[in-house]
């Protein structure tokens, strides 16, 4: 009996053992690329004529001067999706293996709860001052700051429960209702904002990046973190498939829900052309922006377990692409004031640049940014190794 008792002890050890306790190498290029993406839809706004978006704002869907500005907008459609789901998986990911060095619940709940303050600090101090807004504005960074202070709480809750409710308010989100908060005292005008009605309509009071449904696709995220984090390094390999199966699946429903031009449209498609068809809300974001948007990042999920299968995570471009993968917030923040390259301008109409450039001085612009971003992160990244504890850790 002892030893029947000792040989179930030494399989759980194995089993334990075998789970993947390095960086999910797939997960940093996809952090990666989309950071380098986003980069572009960035200076691309900051210093070209033509580059906007705004897209479902209120229902309104502004027109681009021609389809080549507007794929050249469209292509970052990938970014804020992926941004936010991953946050959620390397989320659940960093909550497990901290519970396995033995942090205390109590300990985790603090640290999620500050780095969503910090969050929060970062949107108001460096992020909005980028964009010319002012320190109320409620984007993508406030956002996640504040699903993790949800996520402080709502990380007890059982798995399945996390999944079903995420799907749940991103499904739903159409038939959100926020009629009962007044419109008429900024409170309510603000968190009518905050909660599912991005607008700019009244200054200060400006958001882009609601909390629903957005907690929904950090809670699908979670979702994958906890998966993967139960895997082995060989059980992760084989979930190539999946991920390409997944995203193509997405891909198609993307077509579809389009195609139908009923239920998932908050911008229905007024014609055929290719415009139409991929003119989605992403203010708030539509069920089609987030099956485009979330099938291509399983796409490039996909790719980077394949880089890894075939041996290619050490080349140049992909160290590159993994260090900036590993630090997407601290890329975030600095490339708003590298590619700004001005001081914000608060008047009206004054957030323009002092001259416009066209297309091949924006990208070589972006390129040579991307090479100096790479630089700072990588020196950044050897600045929390030397000191792991201070407020580097929540950055």
């Amino acid at each position: 009996m002892v030893k029947k008792i000792e040989a179930v002890v030494v399989n759980e050890a194995v089993e334990k053992a075998k789970k993947f306790t390095g960086r999910l190498n797939f997960i940093d290029f996809t952090r990666g690329i989309i950071m380098i993406i986003m980069a572009w839809d960035h200076i691309s706004g900051f210093w070209n004529q033509y580059h906007h978006g705004g897209e479902g704002i209120l229902g309104r869907a502004p027109p681009f001067i021609n389809t080549t500005w507007f794929l050249l907008r469209f292509v970052s459609h990938y970014c804020a999706p992926t941004f936010i789901f991953l946050a959620g998986t390397v989320l659940a990911i960093s909550i497990a293996r901290r519970l396995g060095q033995g942090e205390s619940e109590k300990e985790i709940t603090l640290h999620l709860i500050k780095r969503g303050l910090v969050l929060l600090y970062l949107e108001a101090a460096l992020v909005s001052p980028a964009f010319s807004l002012p320190w109320t504005y409620f984007g993508v960074i406030a956002c996640i700051g504040v699903s993790f202070i949800v996520f402080s709480v709502a990380r007890k809750l059982p798995q399945s429960v996390i999944l079903v409710a995420s799907l749940l308010i991103v499904l739903n989100e159409p038939f959100l209702n926020l009629d009962f908060i007044p419109m008429n005292v900024n409170w309510g005008r603000y968190l009518r904002i905050i909660i599912n009605e991005p607008n700019f309509e009244r200054f200060p009071y400006f958001g882009l990046y609601p909390i629903i449904p957005w907690i929904g696709v950090m809670g699908m995220g979670w979702s994958l973190g906890t998966f993967l984090e139960s895997k082995s390094r060989g059980e992760i390999a084989t979930l190539r498939n999946r991920f390409l199966a997944t995203g193509i699946g997405s891909i198609v429903m993307f077509t579809i829900v389009r195609f139908i031009n009923g239920y998932g449209n908050l911008l229905p498609r007024t014609g055929n052309t290719l415009i139409e068809w991929l003119y989605v809300s992403k203010y708030p974001p539509s069920v089609a922006f987030l099956l485009w948007s979330l099938g291509g990042m399983c796409i490039f999920l996909t790719i980077g377990l394949l880089l890894e299968e075939r041996g290619f995570i050490e080349n140049r471009f992909m160290v590159g692409v993994l260090t900036i993968g590993r630090n997407p917030l601290f890329f975030y923040v600095t490339h708003l004031w590298l590619y700004r390259a001005r001081w914000p301008d608060y008047t009206p109409g004054g957030t323009g640049p002092p001259q416009f450039l066209d297309l091949p001085d924006t990208l070589m612009f972006w390129a040579v940014g991307i090479v100096v971003l790479w630089y700072l992160c990588r020196e950044y990244e050897k600045l929390k190794r030397k000191y792991p504890k201070p407020i580097l850790q929540y950055i």
